[in-house]
């Protein structure tokens, strides 16, 4: 039926431009990441229905409607909630889309709020809810799933907590930084006692000669003389960074 295959198209594009969106805050700014999960039930407080027979011989009904009923679960899940949803149901085979937003009342005062979008099949809902949990800056999204009649509204919903899918929140926070070790460093000044491409001693400190200094120190030092060397320690290893040759 063409005008239910087009809507499941948009719904995919929904869901796929709300994780776009999600990847792309996490992208841009630091974020917490939290899992939440909650269970609701909400029944039909108003409906309104209309019903037409498709070209091909389905019939279709589209329902909008607020459903009311009680959400429990993480702090943020918990509450009284309601919902506005269009359901958009072949009825004759008895598949479709439910869309529409839902708001919690969470204790604290300021409301849960998201859309959502949702495949019907047979009495069952699967689908996609985003938007913001009570506190300023925390987003949310969740996968959704309920049992659901157009006139009986929401049976057994779950917001994550599924084997479809989880939910999360994503807040503002701050990468904690590694603490910054300064590299060790030694030095030493005196008789050159061995020198070669790879490796150097002056007055008993012995550095590895990395490749871009072998030529040099091969050109300018050889065994007996004066010279000063600094190092630093390098992958376990101390390594030549400057040296000097003394008169």
């Amino acid at each position: 039926m063409r005008r239910l295959t087009f809507g499941s198209v948009v719904l995919v594009v929904l869901a796929a431009s709300a994780g776009l969106a999600v990847a792309a805050g996490l992208h841009n700014n630091g974020r917490s990441v939290k899992a939440v999960a909650g269970t609701f039930a909400a029944t039909g407080a108003s409906t309104k229905t209309s019903t037409c027979t498709t070209e091909d011989g389905k019939a279709v009904a589209t329902t909008y409607a607020r459903y009311t009923g009680t959400a429990a679960g993480d702090p943020d899940l918990a509450g009284a909630i309601r919902i506005d949803a269009r359901s958009i149901i072949n009825t004759t085979d008895d598949v479709g889309t439910v869309s529409g937003r839902l708001r919690i009342d969470v204790a604290s005062g300021r409301d849960t709020t998201a859309n959502f979008e949702a495949v019907y099949d047979h009495g069952k809902l699967a689908g996609l809810a985003s938007g913001h949990a009570h506190e300023p800056g925390v987003r949310l999204l969740a996968n959704l799933s309920a049992g659901f009649t157009a006139a009986g509204g929401f049976s057994d919903g779950k917001l994550g907590a599924t084997a479809g899918g989880s939910a999360v929140e994503l807040g503002p926070a701050r990468c904690k930084k590694s603490p910054r070790t300064p590299p060790e460093k030694s030095e030493a000044r005196g008789t050159v006692s061995a020198v070669s491409a790879t490796s150097i001693s002056v007055a008993g400190l012995t550095c590895v000669v990395p490749s871009d200094l072998s030529q040099k120190v091969t050109s300018e030092l050889k065994v007996g003389d004066r010279a000063e060397i600094r190092c630093s320690l390098t992958n376990g290893q101390n390594t030549l960074v400057k040296f000097d040759k003394k008169r």
